[in-house]
């Protein structure tokens, strides 16, 4: 995490060569790529450059090393103006070993700079990577400026003096790699050093070593004598409201934004979690704030979590549960339960590629229909969907209004690329948020309890159990209405059904209309999206607004139900293009709903958007 103040707007000069840089780290597993990336991300915030980052690592706990299925990255775009995205092509590919070149060589720009470690580039690394021949030797890398020298040996020299065998020595390669990354961008090294002897505070022999590579890192970059690539660049900071700042991942905003939504309804919080890829962050992160009423717990498994968060709530506090797809099928069951008992849940979906185990570590938006229509029976559930790292927390406060307000469940949906990825926020003072404090029935009312009696949102009382004279039935049967008692009747589980259903569109009422972030209603073409497309949308919409093109951008927050005046809104566009990681489904939702021509634009390979691939789209649609 970095922390920074701002004190007031900052201008700075106009960089010599762009406003903004990719730089994409690349590895074996072990070669810490993800935690190098880190902690570059660290040095640009306190730089106070915007940025946004997309760590891309394998699902394998550990691949064979030097496999082409073992690689690690991490990509960063910084800038001195506002960044959106990771960046479509890296400037910058830092690889170190051949199966990192391989896989990444073919995103990089023309033109741009390949750092390798000719130390890895042995015979037997090669052929581990299906190179046929050494790329450095063979003209394969012609396109792109290449600075490639012995990273390897440069590190042993540098971490000689404590006596650390090669193997552990070779350790502290990404530190000598982050060195020179600091150099070439004129980063502070000091806060860097600050954390190394943090985080090995019992081992100083290990934080000296890495210092010292990192130190031998950065003094490569300004002694040596270098003719042609290696460079010196400086990115100014971005312009930014005054405030204090600290870097966040979609993760970390999520429980950050659930243990806010808590404290404006003046609940403690439950969290029951099972272990899930890229949903186990949450559970990481909340664990580490008990002081603020959270308790967490590690479940035997999926149906257990949700099942011990229903029963928090039952007994009067907030019950939250989270997963990824596969997790979020096996909740299923217990989801309908929350929903005939009419309880407040919040349910996070990281989502990941699927079907079933599918994709582990890559990005996908596929749980639209699980979300909206995945349980059996007619059991309708709000769905909220955040559009980045910092908007899960506004995301998170709103599932715990609604689901408070409504007594209803409420599924967020984030995926793996939001959980994963950081951005600068600017921490929200709490005082501006409007609380929504819960009330418990306490005492019985005048004309009797009723379990299920109903308020103007048709939401029904919440009663803590064990409250004198508030005895009352629960459980997954279908309840009588306003008593809650057992009942089969036709006519009353017709009732039942269509006041749920009621009720969760009665949501709509206490949520802002949609707004059109980019243009206006009645252009010729509007984009519309959800979720983590928001970025590459945004600023494909711009370059061709740019142009002079007649393109708006709609981004739904609100899935469903989706804001009164969508049909409206919808209706006015000549053309509706939907971009999403899947195969149609809020395209689907939205003919269904409003009877307007969306079509599809898809992407299902496990990676984000790149801007150009909507610009192509908006290209296309027109």
């Amino acid at each position: 995490m970095a922390t920074a103040f701002k004190d007031e707007q900052t201008s700075g000069h106009t960089p010599v060569q762009s406003d903004a840089v990719v730089v994409r780290f690349a590895g074996d597993s072990g070669d810490g790529m993800q935690l190098t990336g880190g902690q570059f991300t660290l040095s640009s915030a306190l730089a106070g450059n915007d940025f946004a980052t997309f760590p891309d690592f394998p699902a394998e706990i550990r691949a064979p090393i030097g496999t082409l299925f073992g690689v690690s990255a991490f990509q960063i775009n910084f800038g001195s103006s506002a960044i959106d995205t990771a960046g479509d092509q890296p400037d910058v590919l830092i690889a170190m070993n051949p199966a990192a070149l391989k896989t990444n060589v073919g995103s990089l720009r023309e033109g741009g700079l390949i750092i390798a470690d000719t130390g890895e580039f042995n015979q037997r690394n090669l052929d581990k990577a299906k190179y046929t021949s050494n790329p450095f030797e063979d003209g394969s890398l012609a396109k792109w400026q290449v600075l490639a020298f012995d990273i390897s040996a440069l590190t042993l020299e540098a971490v000689k003096p404590f006596g650390m065998g090669n193997k552990d020595a070779l350790r502290c390669k990404n530190m000598w790699t982050l060195g020179l990354a600091l150099w070439m961008f004129d980063r502070d090294r000091q806060p860097i050093i600050d954390w190394l002897n943090a985080k090995f505070a019992k081992n100083q022999v290990l934080a000296d070593a890495n210092i010292a590579a990192l130190n031998a890192g950065h003094a490569y970059g300004e002694t040596a004598e270098l003719a042609g690539p290696l460079k010196q660049y400086h990115v100014d900071a971005a312009p930014a409201p005054a405030g204090l700042y600290r870097t966040v991942t979609g993760a970390e905003s999520i429980s950050y934004g659930l243990v806010a939504g808590a404290q404006l309804a003046g609940l403690k919080m439950f969290f029951g979690g099972y272990p899930i890829t890229p949903a186990s962050a949450i559970l990481h992160h909340l664990s580490r704030l008990k002081e603020y009423g959270i308790t967490t717990f590690q479940a035997e498994d999926e149906i257990a979590a949700i099942c011990s968060a229903i029963g928090a709530s039952y007994a009067g506090q907030l019950g939250v549960t989270s997963s990824s797809g596969p997790g979020i099928a096996l909740k299923g069951e217990a989801m309908g339960l929350a929903i005939m008992t009419e309880l407040p849940l919040v349910i996070v979906n990281s989502q990941r590629g699927g079907p079933s185990t599918g994709l582990p570590t890559k990005t996908e938006q596929s749980d639209l229909y699980q979300a909206v229509y995945g349980r059996n029976g007619d059991a309708p559930m709000p769905v909220i969907a955040a559009r980045s790292p910092v908007d899960c927390f506004d995301c998170a406060v709103e599932a715990v209004r609604i689901a408070v307000e409504y007594m209803t469940p409420v599924m967020l949906l984030t995926d793996g690329y939001i959980a994963n990825a950081a951005e600068p926020w600017l921490v929200p003072d709490l005082e501006e948020y409007t609380p929504f404090p819960v009330e418990f029935l306490e005492s019985v009312p005048e004309d009797g309890f009723k379990p299920y009696s109903r308020d103007h949102k048709l939401k029904r009382p919440w009663v803590k159990p064990g409250t004198p004279g508030l005895l009352h039935r629960i459980g997954g049967i279908e309840k009588e209405v306003d008593t809650g008692h057992i009942n089969y009747a036709p006519a009353n589980h017709q009732a039942m059904t269509d006041i749920r259903s009621a009720k969760v569109n009665g949501v709509a009422d206490s949520i802002p209309d949609q707004i059109v972030e980019q243009g206006a209603a009645g252009a010729k073409l509007a984009v519309v999206g959800w979720g983590s497309t928001y970025g590459p949308i945004k600023q494909a919409v711009r370059r061709k607004r740019a142009e002079g093109v007649d393109v708006a951008h709609v981004h739904i927050r609100h899935i469903w139900p989706m804001p009164k005046n969508m049909a409206e809104l919808l209706k006015s566009f000549d053309k509706i293009i939907v971009p999403e990681m899947n195969t149609g489904q809020l395209k689907t939702i939205l003919r269904d709903q409003f009877l307007v021509d969306a079509q599809p634009v898809n992407k299902v390979s496990g990676q984000p958007f790149t801007i150009a691939e909507i610009e192509a789209a908006i290209g296309s649609a027109l």
